[in-house]
């Protein structure tokens, strides 16, 4: 932008016209001719122009997870029986009434919904608020009888060059090499979260069915012999498979199952972010044994380190609107 600014000085300087700047420069009129008169009124500073920010928010941040937080689920949770999903026009609307704001657009709350990745999907589970509480009670008091497993599917891991952040060489950086062919194939991770520990442990396996996620189980089961578990998990098929319900149903093993689209309240998230990051990104690795040495030291390293998990998202506005106050639309 300066580099631009100060070639159409530099242009009007030696004489040329602002039709001639403009077909040269590919801009408009206007462009050139403000370009000009900045320049004859502030001299070099209108070269590098301090832009503004704009006004400021005239709605708070908390105001704005508020208002991510109640189009999350459906009206129905809301105790709203007039409509049984939400509109831009229909949500503008009800924060009014309910004075979470005053007066707000359509597009000011199409932007806020997409600043906070909300998705109209989230309004399908009609037990969205119910399953919610029941995740967060689970972290928050632990039962004394028992052990809180958070479980999940990582994958799929290819064995080729991935995106990432690293040291650039001087010179030119090295260029990925070509991945038409893929003959190693896919590996999936099968993993679990203890919070209570903070550590984390995992299966890799070429798929990921039900027989794999039972195997899973297992060893977690083998691990705490004696105590209720409770596998807090997404509604994926392998997970409700009638031969897993069967043996959990008979092991003192409880899934809790996750809202949908709520694959944010499961706390083992967060480790698949760091593991991606740590020991992936910015890799190429050859093969699925490099690649599985790669992930097996990361797991290591944070075992090594681990603490107990507590406080799961205490700043989040879902801690605050545990008695929201429904009315009728």
């Amino acid at each position: 932008m300066k580099l631009r600014r100060a070639i159409v000085v530099l242009m009007s300087a030696q004489g040329q016209t602002v039709k001639d700047i403009t077909v040269l420069m590919r801009v408009s009129e206007d462009c050139v001719r403000d370009v000009i008169h900045a320049f004859n009124e502030q001299g070099l500073d209108a070269i590098d122009p301090k832009w503004s920010g704009g006004r400021p928010k005239t709605i708070s941040d908390e105001v704005r997870e508020h208002i991510c937080l109640i189009a999350r689920p459906s009206p129905a949770d809301w105790k709203i029986t007039a409509f049984s999903a939400w509109s831009l026009s229909k949500l503008a609307d009800h924060l009014v009434k309910q004075k979470v704001t005053a007066a707000i657009s359509r597009e000011t709350v199409r932007r806020i919904l997409r600043a906070g990745k909300v998705s109209w999907k989230a309004s399908t589970d009609p037990e969205f608020i119910a399953k919610m509480y029941r995740v967060l009670a689970l972290y928050d008091t632990p039962p004394a009888d028992g052990r809180v497993i958070c479980v999940d599917e990582f994958g799929p891991l290819n064995s080729m060059p991935r995106k990432g952040k690293a040291w650039g060489p001087v010179r030119r950086p090295r260029r990925l090499r070509a991945t038409y062919n893929r003959y190693g194939g896919v590996r999936q991770m099968l993993a679990a979260l203890d919070p209570a520990t903070g550590k984390l442990y995992y299966r890799i396996h070429p798929r990921r069915r039900w027989r794999e996620f039972l195997g899973l189980l297992r060893a977690l089961r083998a691990r705490r012999p004696g105590q209720e578990l409770y596998v807090v998990l997404d509604d994926f098929s392998p997970h409700k498979h009638a031969k897993v319900r069967t043996w959990a149903a008979g092991n003192d093993v409880e899934p809790v199952f996750l809202p949908t689209y709520g694959s944010w309240l499961n706390w083992i998230e967060s480790e698949f972010a760091a593991l991606r990051y740590f020991a992936l990104n910015g890799t190429d690795r050859r093969s699925h044994d490099e690649q599985n040495a790669a992930v097996a030291a990361r797991v290591r390293r944070h075992n090594t380190r681990a603490e107990p998990r507590t406080d799961f998202a205490p700043d989040s506005a879902i801690r605050s609107w545990t008695d929201y106050p429904a009315g009728a639309a």
